[in-house]
């Protein structure tokens, strides 16, 4: 029996729609919580909470192979030297954003597009042609990949800095909102999914293909927008103000992790229908 119809026959069958009965109220408390307590967005709360979530979900959903064989948890093990390069370049960026070298003019170099790009550019091959990954999506359920992107509601505090006047409506209103929406469906996409129909596979299809294109407005938006060699608008306004540390975790971490999140879900769901 192979973990999606494991999931099937033990979880029972309940209308996807359901879930946004608390994934709503939770994204609106979120919200309304670090828009009326400033400190919070002061702190960099949101976007290190953010990033400790995309961690640790990622390492969980990869690393739990209770129903895998003992010759795929090996090759599992093995993996994880490969993806060492991988690891170390995460590692240096996020090192980079502590030390504040994103920050506007620091370098005559595109530093923060490179960021977002690198590790998206150097992990999705190895990810997406690795047999090892193959087999290890194969014993994970499909769900997984979908529901942890739950933690995208927390994109509500680019809302939140918009609101307060923090942030140019042009970027924080389709990226905000975009986040909000991905992270809301992604339980109800998991449910559609669990149900184990072709309906609830191209949902979750239909639903990764927004999540990619939510972070690729957000990306194209903040490049046309940001002060740098790729900008085409100058705004009045506030400016976006993501190359600094601890905001910068986003574009660093948040969106190239998503991105290779999302490319993972979708060789996972196609592995699934081709067999």
């Amino acid at each position: 029996m192979t973990a999606d119809a494991a999931l099937a026959a033990i979880v029972p069958s309940r209308p996807a729609w359901r879930s946004l009965l608390w994934t709503v109220p939770f994204a609106i408390l979120w919200t309304w919580l670090i828009y009326s307590l400033p400190v919070l967005l002061e702190s960099g709360l949101p976007a290190l909470a953010v990033r400790l979530m995309v961690h640790d979900s990622s390492r969980s959903a990869c690393g739990s192979t209770l129903n895998a064989p003992t010759s795929l948890r090996a090759s599992v093990a093995r993996l994880g030297w490969r993806s060492c390069p991988i690891h170390a370049l995460g590692r240096g960026l996020l090192d980079s954003g502590h030390q504040w070298v994103f920050r506007t003019g620091a370098s005559p170099l595109p530093l923060l597009p490179s960021a977002i790009f690198l590790p998206i550019i150097i992990g999705a091959p190895l990810l997406l042609s690795s047999r090892r990954v193959g087999q290890l999506l194969d014993a994970m359920p499909t769900t997984w990949l979908v529901a942890l992107q739950l933690y995208r509601v927390f994109g509500s505090q680019w809302l939140a800095y918009w609101l307060r006047g923090l942030l140019p409506g042009i970027w924080a209103l389709p990226a905000g909102t975009g986040d909000v929406l991905t992270g809301l469906f992604a339980v109800s996409a998991a449910i559609a999914l669990a149900a184990g129909t072709a309906k609830g596979r191209k949902a979750a299809i239909l639903w990764n293909i927004f999540g990619v294109a939510d972070l690729a407005v957000a990306i194209t938006l903040g490049m046309i927008i940001a002060p740098g060699p790729f900008q085409l608008i100058v705004l009045n306004g506030p400016s976006i103000g993501l190359d600094g540390y601890p905001n910068v975790l986003t574009p660093v971490f948040v969106v190239p992790g998503s991105i290779l999140l999302h490319a993972l879900s979708l060789r996972q769901l196609m592995r699934r229908s081709a067999g």
